[in-house]
């Protein structure tokens, strides 16, 4: 009687660690057998983050013309069942995205990610891992064009939050991927749609300021294939180099010298912007909420809506100190020039960009937000051809 009391409540254990695994996503060749014992937990940073990396690049080389079949791609990821779901339809996707991008500019020839490690933490059999990934995608240009001007590659930073469970072999599963992708252009290694957030350092203006001016024009210039425009690299009062140098060196990190705001975008142009000789007007507190102003305080208080925030910014830069010149189409734009976009269209400008290339005909831009360098204006107008654009000539 004992024996068979005692063989129902194994049977029970088993029952009931078989539903456990399930609920966690373990995948079924991990799954105990009824007198399997539990690993202990424990994670290496290192090993993780090359989980993460070697994810990250399947991801970025279905980008690329060197892409490998969605099959191959996917037996390289070592993932939960539901996370191999998702995976494989991210792939998907990417792989299309690649084949859009090749048809509007050449797209990309190969794929170089690496991650930096931030925290990581660890409970029962599940671990957390925060890290930024770091993408190189090479363009279709060769080393004599790269020498003449044109962007060996695009690149973006980006931070993730990778979770791994563990499976009853020790083995880490990737089960989630969530990169922070809110409020700028959707990154090229994303398939997600740009979802525009608030402005964290704007706000209403104490004055009406009436309507826009018509958006830039998106279709393509007869002369496109080549520069129309020669910028000189400085003016009687701005320095555009110093502008391009300073978005070049603080694309994929923030000068402490500023505070960082959560859209960032802004905020990174009006820093290139002092950087290249724009003088800050105004600096009382009572100034601050007003477009006619433009200045950077010790705090948020003691700092301008027009600093930071996209929509006082257009208004500052075109309107009332007439420090930009608005086009009347987007492939005008040259070196040092600002693009601004609205996504969905509502009278409300949403992001803010700096050309830091242009080659034969095609503005390159750079920006936070979605921490991005060198990406041509091609790709952009293909990802997002609803939006409203407003180009600055600085």
């Amino acid at each position: 009687m004992r024996t068979a009391q005692h063989r129902q409540a194994l049977a029970v254990v088993a029952t009931t660690a078989a539903a456990i695994l399930a609920l966690v996503d373990i995948p079924a060749h991990a799954q105990p057998s009824a007198s399997a014992v539990p690993p202990t937990a424990s994670a290496d940073s290192t090993e993780l983050a090359q989980l993460a990396e070697g994810y990250l690049q399947q991801r970025a080389d279905m980008l690329t013309a060197s892409r490998p079949s969605a099959r191959a791609a996917i037996a390289h990821v070592q993932a939960t069942r539901s996370m191999t779901a998702r995976v494989e339809d991210d792939l998907a996707a990417l792989a299309k995205k690649g084949e859009r991008y090749k048809d509007v500019d050449g797209g990309y020839t190969k794929a170089q990610v690496d991650v930096k490690v931030g925290d990581l933490t660890v409970s029962g059999q599940s671990a957390t891992l925060q890290l930024t990934e770091h993408t190189r995608l090479y363009l279709p240009f060769t080393a004599q064009e790269v020498e003449e001007g044109a962007p060996e590659y695009e690149e973006l930073s980006l931070p993730h939050t990778v979770k791994f469970t563990q499976g009853s072999d020790g083995a880490w599963l990737l089960s989630s991927d969530k990169a922070e992708t809110e409020g700028g252009p959707t990154p090229a290694t994303q398939v997600s749609d740009a979802d525009a957030g608030p402005d964290a350092g704007g706000g209403k203006p104490d004055e009406d300021e009436g309507a826009k001016e018509a958006p830039s024009s998106a279709e393509p210039l007869p002369d496109s294939s080549a520069d129309a425009v020669v910028k000189p690299a400085a003016s009687a009062s701005y320095n555009y180099d110093k502008m391009v140098s300073y978005a070049n060196k603080y694309w994929d990190h923030h000068n402490d010298d500023y505070r960082t705001y959560s859209t960032d975008c802004t905020n990174f142009i009006s820093q290139a912007m002092l950087a290249g000789g724009w003088g800050p007007k105004g600096g009382a507190l009572v100034q601050r909420t007003s477009n006619k102003y433009w200045f950077y305080g010790p705090t948020t208080w003691w700092t301008s809506y027009t600093w930071a925030g996209a929509e006082n910014w257009y208004w500052f830069a075109s309107k009332h100190s007439r420090r930009t010149k608005l086009l009347d189409n987007v492939w005008k734009l040259e070196k040092a020039d600002v693009l601004q976009a609205d996504w969905n269209r509502n009278n409300n400008v949403d992001h803010s960009m700096i050309v830091t290339k242009k080659y034969r005909g095609t503005p390159y831009l750079t920006y936070h937000t979605g921490d991005t360098h060198n990406k041509s204006l091609s790709k952009l107008l293909s990802d997002h051809p609803r939006t409203w654009w407003y180009a600055h000539r600085t």
